[in-house]
């Protein structure tokens, strides 16, 4: 079964037949439903790269996130999928795990399929993925980090209201001397999350103490070792905000371990707000940065970027909030 094959049975050209496989604006829509109803009853599967070389699309979108065994990606990738099949587009996946040696491979084919454009929302190493894609002026979009270039919109996250609002729900309850785990040091959002807590401390007077600054590397394991720092100080803290909710579920954990009680002796706040956050025990007050719409927000930026006509069109700049999602990991400070 081929495309003439399929002209001939729907009674249309071969050229409507191919319009309306593409899903081209301008083909009569009656014409377009006598084909898709032959094509559903032959069974017919187009051959994409044929397609690709006819309409100089591939309709395939390059989506990059850092760790596919993240909490936080699952909810992004299976968003962005749903979003691709309704609008008759495929997605090649990749995940960086902060590799160097396979982001450059992950590049090559995604180059190689000829991607119409790619989302890169990952969080740290997003330089390595710029030069040659950018050299190929593929559509891209970047979470906070990305170029002031053409082709290339960006996804800045307001990091600092939702923390804002953490310290001050912290500060209601009574709590002065508040602890951060802070993430990974290379990772830009992480100064970023890092820099709205110092930020919002300020705002309301509160003294940041040095020693309540812990570092942290976003996983669970870092949340362990920053509760047992943290619980052998002098002067302990009587709240946490961590800088995501993977770290906040460690300190948990932790706390469980060692006997501290959470939210009686110490009150913990996570970021992210990812699934599993409100299923621990107790359930974690958490920052949320939706994961749901960032994907979203991804994907109409690319859609966006591929329909432009010039190459040299600027990229646009979007815009996520984050706020705060209360749950029993918080209480007054004794």
């Amino acid at each position: 079964m081929n495309l003439w094959e399929i002209a001939r049975l729907a009674k249309v050209s071969t050229a409507t037949v191919s319009r309306a496989i593409n899903h081209v604006s301008t083909v009569d829509p009656q014409l377009a439903k006598r084909v898709w109803k032959i094509v559903d009853e032959v069974g017919y599967y187009p051959n994409t790269h044929a397609r690709a070389l006819v309409s100089g699309k591939s309709r395939i979108f390059g989506l990059v996130v850092s760790e596919i065994t993240n909490p936080f990606f699952p909810e992004i990738v299976q968003t962005f999928e749903e979003l691709a099949v309704q609008n008759d587009y495929e997605v090649l996946l990749t995940s960086t795990v902060h590799d160097t040696k396979r982001i450059k491979s992950s590049v090559r084919r995604m180059i190689e399929q000829r991607v119409d454009g790619i989302a890169i929302l990952t969080f740290g190493m997003e330089e390595c993925l710029f030069g040659d894609l950018r050299i190929r002026k593929v559509p891209l979009v970047f979470v906070d980090v990305g170029p002031d270039a053409a082709s290339v919109s960006n996804i800045r996250i307001d990091y600092l209201n939702g923390i804002r609002l953490a310290v001050r729900h912290l500060a209601d309850l009574c709590h002065t001397r508040i602890s951060f785990v802070a993430g990974p040091a290379m990772v830009k959002s992480a100064l970023a999350r890092k820099e709205a807590f110092t930020k919002s401390m300020a705002e309301i007077g509160l003294e940041v103490v040095p020693e309540l600054i812990v570092p942290g590397d976003h996983t669970i394991n870092g949340g362990m070792r920053a509760i047992r720092e943290l619980m052998s100080l002098r002067e302990r803290p009587t709240a946490v905000l961590c800088s995501n909710d993977v770290m906040a579920i460690g300190v948990l954990r932790e706390a469980f371990e060692i006997g501290v009680r959470i939210p009686d002796e110490l009150s913990v706040v996570g970021f992210d707000n990812i699934k599993l956050s409100e299923f621990v025990t107790p359930p974690l007050t958490t920052v949320e940065l939706s994961q749901t719409d960032l994907a979203r927000i991804a994907f109409r930026a690319l859609m966006k970027a591929t329909a432009q006509q010039s190459e040299s069109d600027r990229g646009i700049e979007y815009q996520l909030t984050t706020t705060l999602i209360l749950r029993r990991s918080t209480a007054p400070a004794r």
